[in-house]
């Protein structure tokens, strides 16, 4: 920490074109042992090489499209004193929000991801004419830079998101990290020292490991300016207020402990709402999968795993699909569920439920995937108010005279009734789209999410890059639900509200991070090699794996 606090100032003042060249050292570096990290991971998750797709989706290939798109953004901001985006990127929507669009980021991607659109729309605080003002942070506004120390708590789950957070403390805000990395997947530690060696051979990074007690004197020290954690709401609780009764009395009393500035990413009860539309066949399977995908990815140690499935109560469809999702899961093998506390976790969530679907056996280190079915919209149900973090999914029904009203009523109890704001799914047939008309972009804009997705699980926004990460604005840190703060923010984007991604609600062929792809650990890692060296023939060379679905 004492390094830490001599070598903050000088990497604030550190030029430009000084601190991308870090960047794309630590990718390259971060690019070189990502095979043997991706193994270490399926080993330390209990699983076989068939899992390593999720592992290099969820991984390396975010750090590395991260990280491209952020050096091509510090580029154009050397170059030009600006954030490089094409023409026409920033506009204002009809109701005066400002928006900016960053995805397709790149021609590469318009071949990669066709159909796909990511737009960030701006706190309404901010004005169309100023919007330019409000990119690019630091880099474009120099006097708002600081020295700062940033404690950075690792998360346990994914990876990917430690460095990344470290990328952004560095590279986004500016600061000196010491980064904790989390016990249960500190494995990862060799791979992120290395990844990150000459900048903590320059004194701009340290690393930490141990338990809670090593983090709270980390965040407690007075050399440490500011914290950001990836966790759970209560992880965050105990940070900011303290432990026990006392520390609840503090929130109560909104009299925090940790005075300090302190952003974080926590969990979520992540809906998925269902248009009703006449589906085909092949439709209801290609939905139930990408349902089941969003639940069992990563044995559902996701904070930003489907939760709650919200289906029309009037939808003639609507046991069909969930006897789709049911068989989906019934084809699926078991896997150990490595997050400690899966279990416990599980029978929270099932308290008190009438109707329970489980596909397999409960059994130590084994929590199996599980359907509660039907929960009241209007009961006060652990599923609608606890992040589960294992694989558990709730379906839940809504009435209405017809879809736009049902719609409505749809965002209303998301809003209100489910925990957190980080992500929030709508799959909707084309069809059904259009004769809503407007009110889809009113059900849209009206989800309290910092991630909307429209036919694709909002999760991509984790990895994109160019899309900003984090719970939606507002959240008082005694009630701090999904966060408070934006990461994987590639584009400098100062004060986003939200980002909403969209996609065909056909993808074919099937995508290879799909659970049920059969060549995604081949297909992914190719993904993975393009985005740390883009080329033709890296490209070319996904569609063989790709394609064999």
């Amino acid at each position: 920490m004492a390094t830490l606090t001599t070598r903050a100032r000088p990497w604030m003042e550190t030029p430009l074109h000084e601190k991308r060249e870090h960047l794309r050292e630590v990718a390259r570096r971060y690019a070189d042992v990502s095979a043997d990290l991706v193994a270490d991971a399926v080993r330390a998750k209990g699983v076989d090489g068939s899992y390593a797709g999720e592992e290099w989706a969820s991984g390396p290939l975010s750090v590395l499209r991260t990280a491209r798109f952020l050096a091509a953004t510090l580029a154009g901001i050397d170059r030009t004193g600006g954030v490089p985006l094409p023409d026409g990127a920033i506009r204002e929507r009809p109701d005066g929000q400002v928006v900016v669009d960053v995805m397709p980021g790149d021609a590469w991607d318009r071949i990669q991801y066709p159909r796909w659109r990511a737009e960030t729309r701006m706190e309404p605080t901010v004005g169309y004419a100023e919007a330019r003002r409000h990119l690019g942070g630091v880099h474009t506004k120099p006097e708002t830079a600081s020295a700062a120390v940033a404690v950075v708590l690792g998360a346990g789950n994914v990876t990917s998101i430690a460095p990344l957070d470290i990328i952004h403390k560095l590279f986004v805000e500016g600061h000196v990290v010491i980064l904790k990395f989390n016990p249960i997947n500190e494995y990862i530690g060799p791979y992120v020292e290395h990844a990150f060696a000459r900048m903590a051979d320059a004194g701009f990074v340290r690393f930490a490991y141990g338990g809670a007690s090593v983090g709270e004197h980390l965040v407690r020290s007075p050399a440490a300016d500011e914290v950001h954690v990836t966790g759970s709401e209560s992880t965050y609780n105990a940070i900011v207020f303290g432990d026990g009764s006392e520390g609840a009395a503090r929130r109560a009393r909104n009299e925090p402990l940790l005075t300090k500035r302190i952003t974080a990413e926590l969990g979520n009860v992540s809906p998925v709402i269902v248009v009703p539309g006449r589906w085909s066949p092949r439709d209801v399977m290609s939905q139930a999968e990408h349902v089941v995908t969003q639940l069992v990815q990563n044995a559902g140690h996701n904070c930003n795993a489907a939760k709650v499935l919200v289906l029309p109560a009037r939808w003639p469809q609507r046991e069909e699909f969930v006897d789709a999702i049911a068989a989906a899961l019934s084809a699926l093998p078991d896997r150990p569920s490595y997050y400690p506390g899966s279990a416990q976790r599980l029978a929270r969530a099932t308290m008190g439920a009438q109707r329970v679907r489980t596909f397999g056996v409960s059994r130590p280190g084994y929590a199996p995937p599980t359907i509660i079915e039907d929960v009241d919209p209007d009961a006060s149900a652990p599923a609608f108010s606890e992040e589960a973090f294992c694989r558990v999914v709730a379906t839940t029904s809504l009435g209405g005279d017809d879809p736009a009203v049902y719609l409505d009523r749809a965002v209303e109890f998301c809003n209100e009734r489910l925990r957190g704001s980080l992500n929030a799914t709508i799959l909707v047939d084309p069809p059904s789209g259009r004769s809503l008309g407007p009110a889809l972009g009113r059900a849209v804009s009206g989800l309290r999410y910092g991630s909307v997705g429209v036919n694709l699980w909002a999760a991509a926004n984790f990895v994109l890059g160019v899309t900003p990460w984090g719970a939606f604005p507002g959240h008082p840190q005694s009630d701090i639900q999904s966060g408070r703060g934006f990461v994987h923010n590639a584009r400098l984007i100062d004060l986003p509200e939200k980002t909403v991604v969209s996609a065909p609600f056909r993808l074919v062929p099937k995508p290879p991070w799909s659970v049920f792809h059969r060549h995604s650990a081949e297909a992914m890692r190719r993904v993975t090699a393009f985005e740390a060296d883009p080329s033709l023939a890296r490209l070319a060379s996904v569609f063989g794996p790709a394609l064999r679905t």
